[in-house]
């Protein structure tokens, strides 16, 4: 075995030229499709970081005004949802719905805090529910819960960012009273902003607003928790329906979009999933090709690396040597070259996913508001480098097999004659 190893290695020292020609092929080949995971999966990452705030199983509904004519009614007319559209809700909608709350909402003039004022805050009555439902992530102290519902409490849970308008730096806010146009309320929750969707709102009781504003049954947005519209389609055909359900209900053309306003998360979803997917494709099908194009590299080589050595694969059949022993030492070169340069091409590959990570993955854009970056985790996992170094090795294999093969079966007297 150290003979045949030796033999091995003193055959791609004599010809050196032809060694590194081959294991650049490779090495570039398997560089290129991991540089090219690497930047896929920092796009797809980013994805993901700047839409972990959102809740992809929510529908929300507003309702409009309607833009045409229905059973001699004229276009125009004023739609307002009820409490009783979020029973319809869950009971029409059984294999889409798994819950329906109202939202009422009331804009306020100013919210104080000693000398501290905000304007322009929106006050959203909400049931428990709706931090998940919204994906709200709390930071300190907890969201509205059944008791402040049941009991008609004046709490509030307010935003980070309303906590550094409100009170100084370090200062504790839980437990604080603000006083929202006249009215003391006090602080149970703070919660994260979400930059990208900045509303403003202090969340309260669902009841307490519906009280202190006389709102009565009526409610400005249903919130609804959905399951099963996984796809376009499957979201297209619900909206479809909820509208003509609702249309019915509220008597206005089923095909007036600006009677009912419809935000689709769930679509979102479907919408970014599906793109990840083609992304992930694409990516993969132009790795497989650089991938392609370098074990057509390392096939061209061998081939002429097999014509090249015929008088010596001759003199070895003359000297007793068998077509296996020919075949075994042309495919073990291939093999032993593929692996050290495809390991090369791997640790270059990772390597300079892990410069663009340092470098481009740090930097941020700034959207005025708020600083998001653009460029996140490309890196790529283990498995993915594993399966493409073996799949180079075992395609370079192959690439000394067939010519080996070939010329194993020629006669000694004409090999050594070519």
């Amino acid at each position: 075995m150290i003979d045949y190893i030796t033999e091995i290695i003193g055959s791609l020292r004599r010809n050196l030229l032809r060694t590194l020609a081959t294991g650049f092929a490779v090495a570039s080949g398997l560089f290129l499709l991991i540089v090219l995971q690497g930047a896929g999966n920092g796009i797809i990452h980013t994805f993901e970081q700047n839409s972990e705030d959102f809740a992809f199983d929510a529908i929300y509904i507003y309702p409009g005004f309607t833009s045409k004519p229905f059973e001699g009614m004229k276009e125009g007319r004023s739609i307002r949802l009820d409490e009783s559209d979020a029973e319809v809700s869950e009971k029409s909608f059984i294999n889409e719905v798994t819950s329906a709350i109202g939202q009422c909402s009331q804009k306020v003039t100013s919210a104080s805090v000693g000398k501290n004022h905000l304007s322009g805050v929106t006050l959203e009555g909400v049931q428990p529910s709706m931090q998940e439902m919204d994906a709200t992530k709390l930071l300190e102290g907890r969201f509205i819960n059944k008791i402040d519902i049941d009991e008609h409490r004046k709490v509030i849970v307010i935003s980070d960012l309303h906590v550094k308008d409100l009170f100084k730096k370090g200062e504790n806010a839980i437990h604080r009273q603000v006083r929202i146009d006249g009215i003391s309320y006090t602080i149970v929750g703070i919660y994260k902003d979400n930059a990208m969707n900045r509303n403003n709102m202090f969340y309260a009781p669902y009841t307490t607003v519906r009280t202190i504003y006389g709102k009565g049954k009526f409610v400005e947005a249903l919130n609804l928790k959905v399951k099963n519209l996984d796809t376009e389609e499957a979201n297209e055909a619900f909206e479809e329906k909820y509208r003509k359900v609702m249309a019915d209900k509220h008597s206005f053309d089923p095909t007036d979009e600006s009677a009912l306003w419809i935000w689709n998360n769930a679509s979102s979803n479907a919408d970014m999933n599906k793109a990840s997917n083609i992304l992930h494709t694409a990516l993969w099908v132009l790795g497989l090709l650089t991938l392609l194009s370098g074990v057509t590299g390392v096939s061209n080589i061998m081939l002429i690396s097999v014509k090249e050595r015929t008088h010596e694969f001759g003199i070895r059949k003359a000297i007793g040597a068998k077509p296996h022993n020919i075949i075994s030492m042309v495919v073990m070169e291939s093999i032993v070259i593929t692996t050290i340069f495809g390991y090369i091409g791997m640790l270059l590959g990772v390597g300079f996913c892990e410069y663009m990570d340092a470098t481009v993955g740090s930097q941020t854009m700034d959207m005025g508001v708020f600083q998001q970056k653009y460029f996140v985790d490309p890196t790529v996992d283990i498995g993915t480098c594993i399966q493409a170094t073996a799949v180079i090795i075992i395609a370079g294999a192959l690439a000394g097999f067939f010519p080996a093969r070939k010329a194993a079966k020629v006669k000694p007297i004409e090999a050594l004659r070519g």
